[in-house]
């Protein structure tokens, strides 16, 4: 038996007894601090010959204030270059080291103490007191502490922090993980976060960890002491109690005799038949608090919960439960680096329960203690990673063991937090397969608290499950034909043909991700779900007030005001915005729709500013709205408990029996046996049909029944929307549908229909006759781009340059349509300002015409909205006066898509429109002006190379 065993065994059955009647002196003055927060000296070494020259002698000659960093201070080379697009740019740049010193007052009744720096969040360093080198250290996502107890005494000394944000981490870190990146956190140069000298007795507590069970509603305590000898003949104490509950439940406090010559113990705390559980819909808290009478005293806080992977799904506290989760990047546009405060962390994650998430994955990078605390106390769950992207190989000794030691650090730190409690070895990992198994036995042997995964998408999920793994993070389950494998529905050109289900499947909400998951024997949560571009919103650019600049917004913006459309910039972006909030509906639904899915995680509920600057956000880069949809409207489609409606197709016409099921995805506390679920279907004020039927019993995905209904055959094309609500409760959910007249019959009297632009159609025009022109893809490729019906995946800079590399079709890169629904054109063709589903047959049929050589002013009917990157000015539909006649050009094939209820209709309705009175073209062209829009080569800079490391 060895020693620590034994002292195991000691603390759990020498527990003397309950001391009611007790007596404890005051303990709270044991540890003592002295803030370090203010102003220090400072130096840059761009050259790194601080140490050659002895900086910690020199009285170094420029002032700044921690916390903070070189850019925060304007230290560091100004940057110049206002013409980058790849991500928000630093005012000031630097990287390498970077010296900072200040002297310290050590108070008298500090001597005979044993004294720490502690230093929260930093890069490598160094530190010297009074010339003499104390260390170094290179943790990057824990504190980093310092033991100066035999180089203080009482009086006065001189610190110097030498920070190196250069070579002391590994290149691969600083080039690609969301701990460096100039992307987003920015790889600065300083100190962030509590600055302090900490001291203590001799005989302190150096660490607690706890071990909850939900099945005996106990707590297993591991203490560890500073030392072994000196201790024998007194106690430890524990309490606890509940602080964050309504519920109120206090522990009763239970004393532990400590032994000679032992220096770890554990204790089975138990917390009694009244204990509160923690999870994400009741996170109750309990503070613990161990003292030794007089010496010294500790507190942590846990929450008794259970969380696990059975089969399929994660558990919490033995009920089934669905992650709906966001991809965090590390975003904070004013600092250029992770909040270190509980309230900003709180507010962070009280935005995520607002918009129905329960979830958060830090993609190649751990945040800070408040970040665990903020999630304990609102209910997240959260899923840290090594600050690592891409290459994960044994040869690369040194990154290896790099990350060994932040991998056991982030599990000493950070794992007594409840919110704790997925992890994952980094994102988009490739190499050895055996050094990943060896991290997570690694990680698992010193921290069963965790479940643990590879990896976030390793291989892009190639591989599907690997054994070793407790779940899988992937937007795939290894390799199959088609979509067979996906677990999310948009992906890029260059990783699935036309981009996945929602740009290339008939609009349904029927599909789901099943027949992948099947692949896989643990809970699967989709990777990066989403990535739905927008458009960017310029008012954006004036929140930015700190040490990063918008230049890149003011880039794009100066290239859409030269293309003639910054009239159009807010307009493309609510549009844009509009349509990507349906797709990331769709989204989620489907995820939802999956019996065997075990969770989301978005990318993103806000935007992302690097890359090449993805928009892909509801929530803008500060976490706040955009305007395009309100918290209560998305909770409908992404909360805990979500009616949804099952059905073939979203477009009917009349007299035509409408049929779809009504599911309830329920992950809630409770089973909503008892209660109803009721549905109507209306158009405007008048309602088509209505019903109700039991809601289902249990937790889970669940059916509730069928709704059956004759659709009405009116004689003009009308929108309908369909609500599920459950009794008694909140949740609702409402779907739109479109229904068009029965046997639509086309009218071309009066109309020349023509597919080329002939001699024979001017001359149509000539004689003053009405056209609608259609012209064949293949007339025009050279003056068109692609049709696509949902926003572009990420950004278009991006994938544009990896397709182009591996010899892939690239994306047509647009983002939608803009229209005014009040247009005559639309009389009989119900339609938003933006694209929604009716509009797919058509523009999945589509090849927009490049109408950048008309007028400025002149607009497209069905203008279609362009990327950053290219900006042209789009048409599906347009018209003009040519000749003394009147065209109509629609840039679909109209031909294949009429055989579709909505295509028909849309065919129609510009034939009806031509017909009216309505059709009078603003714009005036010539025939030879005509013809050149469909012959005249179009000229843009070319875009610049953005490489990914995945794709290596």
């Amino acid at each position: 038996m060895n020693e620590v065993t034994r002292c195991r065994l000691i603390g759990a059955l020498l527990l003397s007894f309950v001391f009611l009647c007790s007596s404890w002196s005051q303990t709270a003055d044991s540890r003592r601090t002295i803030d370090l927060s203010g102003v220090w000296n400072f130096a840059l070494d761009p050259q790194e010959k601080g140490e050659q020259e002895r900086f910690w002698d020199m009285s170094l000659p420029e002032e700044v204030v921690l916390p903070g960093t070189t850019d925060s201070n304007k230290k560091g080379i100004a940057n110049t270059n206002k013409s980058e697009t790849t991500y928000l740019s630093r005012y000031y740049k630097y990287e390498g080291a970077a010296w900072y010193s200040r002297n310290i007052e050590i108070p008298a009744d500090w001597k005979g103490k044993h004294i720490v720096l502690f230093l929260e969040r930093t890069r490598p360093s160094t530190v010297w007191i009074d010339g003499q080198e104390v260390g170094k250290n290179n943790y990057l996502s824990t504190p980093q502490e310092y033991d100066l107890t035999h180089f203080l005494t009482p009086g006065s000394h001189k610190l110097t922090i030498r920070i190196d944000n250069g070579k002391s981490i590994p290149k691969q870190i600083r080039s690609s993980s969301h701990a460096c990146t100039e992307s987003t956190q920015t790889n600065w140069n300083g100190i962030i976060g509590r600055i302090e000298l900490q001291a203590m007795n001799p005989l302190f507590i150096e660490s607690i960890q706890t071990f909850p069970s939900v099945a005996d509603r106990s707590v297993k305590v591991k203490i560890t002491l500073s030392k072994e000898h000196g201790i024998n003949g007194k106690q430890i104490r524990l309490s606890a109690a509940a602080f964050n509950s309504s519920r109120k439940h206090k522990v009763k406090a239970t004393e532990y005799a400590l032994k000679e010559g032992c220096k770890e113990y554990e204790f089975v705390y138990q917390l009694g038949s009244k204990a509160l559980f923690w999870s994400d819909l009741q996170p109750a808290l309990y503070q613990l608090k161990a003292e030794i009478n007089g010496i010294d005293e500790r507190t942590v806080r846990f929450g008794l919960r259970d969380f696990k992977a059975e089969q399929t799904h994660f558990t919490i506290n033995g009920a089934k439960t669905f992650l709906r989760g966001k991809h965090d990047a590390c975003v904070f546009p004013l600092t250029g680096y992770t909040a270190m405060d509980l309230e900003q962390w709180r507010r962070y994650f009280r935005i995520c329960k607002e918009y129905g998430l329960n979830h958060c994955r830090f993609h190649s990078w751990c945040p800070p203690a408040a970040c665990f605390e903020a999630a304990d106390l609102e209910g997240i769950y959260l899923q840290p990673e090594l600050p690592i992207w891409g290459g994960f190989k044994k040869e690369s000794a040194e990154l290896m063991d790099f990350l060994m030691k932040d991998g056991e650090n982030i599990m000493r730190e950070y794992s007594n937090h409840a919110s704790f409690v997925l992890f994952a070895l980094g994102n988009e990992l490739g190499g050895d397969i055996n050094v990943m198994k060896d991290f997570v036995n690694r990680f698992r042997s010193i921290e069963p608290r965790h479940l643990y995964t590879y990896g976030s998408n390793i291989f892009l999920g190639s591989k599907g499950h690997i054994p070793g793994e407790d779940f899988l993070v992937t937007c795939r389950v290894g390799s199959g034909e088609g979509y067979s494998t996906h677990a999310r529905a948009s992906f890029s050109f260059a990783d699935a043909a036309e981009g996945g289900y929602l740009n290339n499947t008939y609009p349904n909400s029927v599909m789901n991700f099943d027949a992948a998951l099947e692949k896989s024997p643990v809970p699967v949560i989709g990777h990066e779900t989403g990535q739905f571009q927008t458009y960017p919103d310029y008012e954006e650019m004036k929140k930015y007030t700190g040490v990063l600049a918008p230049w890149n917004f003011e880039v794009f913006r100066d290239r859409l005001k030269k293309a003639g459309m910054l009239e159009q910039a807010d307009d493309f972006f609510k549009a844009s915005g509009a349509w990507s909030v349906e797709l990331y509906r769709a989204d989620i639904e489907m995820n939802l729709r999956s019996e065997r899915m075990a969770g989301f995680q978005l990318l993103d509920l806000q935007d992302y500013p690097g890359q090449g600057s993805a928009y892909v956000g509801i929530l803008n880069a500060f976490m706040d709205s955009k305007g395009l949809i309100e918290p209560k409207k998305w909770r409908e489609f992404c909360c805990e408990v979500v009616p949804l409606l099952t059905t073939a197709k979203f477009c009917w016409t009349g007299q035509e029996i409408f049929e779809g099921n009504i599911e309830v995805a329920n992950y809630g506390e409770h089973s909503l046996k008892g209660k109803s679920v009721s549905w109507e279907l209306k158009t405007g004020k008048r309602s088509l049909g209505k019903g109700k039927m039991p809601a289902p019993s249990g937790l889970g995905l669940l059916t509730a029944g069928t709704i059956r209904l004759t659709l009405p055959n009116l004689e003009k094309a009308y929108k309908a929307e369909l609500s599920l609500k459950i009794a008694g409760t909140s949740y609702r959910n409402t779907y739109p549908l479109w229904i068009y007249p029965a046997k639509k019959q086309l009218n071309t009297e009066g109309i020349v229909v023509a597919r080329q632009l002939t001699d024979e159609v001017l001359s149509a025009l000539k004689q003053g006759r009405k056209v609608l022109l259609m012209p064949g893809k293949e007339d025009c490729k050279e003056v068109t781009v692609g049709g696509l019906f949902q926003t572009d995946y990420w950004n278009y800079r991006m994938f544009k340059s990896i397709c182009d590399r591996i010899k892939k079709p690239a994306s047509p890169g647009t983002l939608g349509i803009l229209t005014n629904p009040e247009h005559a054109l639309f009389k009989d063709f119900p339609t938003d300002f933006h694209t929604n589903w009716q509009w797919y047959p058509i523009i999945k049929n589509s090849y927009p015409l490049i109408l950048d050589n008309m007028p400025e002013e002149y607009r497209p009917i069905v203008q279609v909205i362009d990327n950053v990157e290219r900006n042209h000015k789009l048409g599906l539909v347009f018209d003009l006066n040519v000749g003394g006649g009147k065209l109509l050009v629609c840039m679909a094939d109209l031909e294949t898509a009429r055989n579709t209820p909505e295509g028909l209709q849309f065919y129609a309705s510009l034939l009806e429109y031509m017909n009216s009175p309505e059709f009078k073209p603003a714009m005036s062209v010539s025939t030879e002006s005509l013809k050149n829009l469909f012959v005249a080569g179009v000229q843009k800079e070319g875009i610049k190379v953005l490489d990914n490391i995945s794709y290596d």
